[in-house]
């Protein structure tokens, strides 16, 4: 019981650090520049068969390398073309517009790459349990949770000591201000954009090696990180990265005890955290969802 509990909860850590890795890049972009992107999982999904389809060439460490970051120029280019003529107006066109576009995104890479799930290589050192008593326990397992916390650190590095971060910490909390002190906005909501994509796209090629391929590998994803932005607090991102933690875990710990209940928990707490605490757990005063 001890073991399969365990192991529930070390999955629930990786699947949690999937969604915080989603949410962080929603929260980004939401922050700043007010669009709930419903496209983030198809992003995910172009990140995860970017690499794939890479990997023949430069190998699964450059693929993991290049992935993301085509997946992120992709991003800057939807944000300049489609996003950008939204902004300003009523959040319930671009919530339109990036539900359609994920549709576009999940069909598009259906035609490309086959509706069928594919297999995505790593490399089989990788793939060994490092215990004989904890299976679970594999190289590629803890090398996700240990990149997803580089990752987290280094964009918290780059909020909180670069310029191109201050700059999007203070556009979160006064664009007009910002803009009047000479910084060019669109320029600044594009590189966002394009930040919170690079997290979509490293989280497809992370998930895809624990997941498999598939056009909806993004889909399964997404309202949990949605969740997630909710119970952690909008506008924080330390928030943001708690809640799919969190969220990730409990339901670990519910598929051994209800697992019927596995997806329906996380729910739960987010109805819970939003009764007692409507801005959520570390959610900015005056801030609700």
């Amino acid at each position: 019981m001890t073991q399969l509990l365990l192991f529930n909860v070390f999955n629930g850590l990786i699947v949690g650090a999937f969604y915080a890795l989603m949410a962080l890049g929603l929260s980004l972009i939401l922050n700043l520049s007010g669009v709930i992107n419903f496209a983030h999982g198809g992003f995910l999904a172009i990140g995860a068969y970017l690499a794939f389809t890479l990997m023949p060439a430069i190998g699964f460490w450059g693929a993991l390398l290049v992935a993301p970051l085509l997946t992120a120029a992709i991003g800057l280019v939807v944000e300049r073309v489609l996003i950008r003529r939204l902004y300003g107006r009523d959040p319930l066109y671009s919530l339109l517009l990036t539900f359609g576009l994920a549709y576009i995104l999940e069909d598009g890479t259906r035609y490309i790459w086959g509706a069928q799930s594919l297999p995505y290589p790593i490399p089989g050192w990788l793939t060994t349990p490092l215990s004989h008593e904890y299976f679970f326990l594999t190289g590629y397992r803890l090398f996700m949770v240990a990149l997803v916390a580089v990752a987290v650190g280094g964009l918290f590095f780059i909020l909180n000591r670069t310029r191109l971060g201050m700059r999007i910490r203070a556009g979160t909390m006064d664009l007009e201000t910002v803009s009047v002190l000479g910084v060019n906005v669109g320029v600044l909501r594009n590189l966002n954009f394009g930040l919170g994509i690079y997290l979509a796209g490293l989280a497809g090629v992370l998930a895809a090696g624990m997941l498999g391929l598939q056009p909806t590998i993004g889909t399964s994803l997404i309202m949990p990180s949605f969740v997630a932005i909710i119970v952690g607090g909008l506008g924080s991102l330390p928030g943001t990265l708690l809640g799919g933690l969190l969220i990730g875990v409990a339901s670990g710990v519910t598929t051994v005890f209800f697992p019927s209940a596995t997806e329906a928990v996380m729910y739960v707490m987010m109805g819970l955290v939003l009764l007692v605490r409507p801005r959520g757990l570390l959610g900015e005063e005056g801030r609700t969802q």
